[in-house]
């Protein structure tokens, strides 16, 4: 199974984008964000990139955990495949979690599609866990009791080595059903 961890924000990947946005767009970077009108539009921008190491460890330590993905440069699309052996294809379906108001913030200001946005940003996930289909419950729970979000966002299958997202008309954007895939 593949579970997908929650980001606290932009993480590392897209800033040039969000960059461009900001100065195309002329955001007022003091005034309160669109989405969250309680903080301003530079402090959510800016969120510090969340750290799994505390929370990650004891499952590593108890072999719970086969693979793990940070969502870097590159999105869902690039980061996932490299943790997949040959003849294994991860497949995300974008229903399975919810889209960030940030993420549907940034779509919206850039008329992203919603397969770019799979490839330039995090889309709410900030690391994705590869763990046993016997033992994804108990990974979930754990993390889940360290204070972690967690959403089960796909599986692995036999095919050839890449990541395909799929999403449904009407979510992130979407005006039809859309799928995009990586090949490593």
């Amino acid at each position: 199974m593949l579970l997908g961890v929650a980001a606290s924000g932009v993480h590392s990947n897209g800033y040039s984008l969000v960059r461009r946005l900001a100065a195309d767009r002329d955001w007022q970077m003091d005034a309160p964000a669109p989405f969250d009108p309680a903080r301003s539009l530079i402090d959510t921008l800016i969120e510090p990139t969340r750290i799994y190491v505390e929370s990650l460890l004891p499952l590593i330590r108890d072999g719970l955990i086969h693979g793990l993905a940070h969502i870097t440069g590159g999105g869902l699309l690039e980061n996932i495949p490299r943790i997949l052996p040959e003849g294994a294809e991860a497949r995300i379906d974008v229903e399975r979690w919810p889209q960030p108001p940030l993420m549907a913030f940034l779509q919206k200001e850039g008329a992203i599609a919603s397969a770019e946005m799979a490839r330039t940003f995090n889309c709410g996930l900030g690391l994705v866990i590869a763990a046993d289909l016997n033992q994804y419950h108990e990974v979930i729970a754990r993390l889940t009791e360290a204070g972690e979000t967690v959403h089960i966002i796909g599986k692995i299958w036999p095919g050839e080595r890449g990541c395909m997202v799929q999403g449904p008309r009407g979510l992130w954007s979407a005006r039809e059903d859309w799928e995009v895939t990586h090949r490593a």
